[in-house]
């Protein structure tokens, strides 16, 4: 993307399929894991905030998604998020792999917790 979208519909219409059906996924998801939560966009990618700050950030790719930040966790949650960690503060799901819309409730609703 090389302008800054308006909003979360323009972010995603931006990018073809199935980019654009898994993005719609995790906003859907974050959506109704934080129904309190605003939309925005920040550092050019979809951002849910809560109270004015950011909460949870998530991108598309050309061969993944990803979502931003990893909160911390418990030893099951750590282990949860592992196959997807990519980096300190990063979690990739790549393309053609099945996308764990329930680990991302839980990532969104464990950052909010926190915030």
């Amino acid at each position: 993307m090389a302008e800054q979208p308006a909003d979360i519909d323009s972010y995603i219409a931006g990018f073809e399929e199935p980019v654009r059906d898994i993005l719609a996924g995790i906003r859907r998801t974050i959506a109704q894991a934080l129904p309190a939560a605003s939309e925005a966009i920040s550092y050019q990618i979809p951002t849910f905030k809560l109270d004015g700050h950011n909460v949870v950030h998530f991108a598309g790719w050309k061969g993944h998604v990803s979502l931003y930040p990893i909160p911390a966790g418990d030893a099951a949650f750590e282990e949860a998020i592992a196959p997807y960690r990519a980096g300190k503060g990063t979690l990739k799901f790549e393309l053609g792999e099945p996308v764990p819309y329930d680990l991302i409730a839980q990532v969104a609703t464990r950052l909010a917790a926190r915030s």
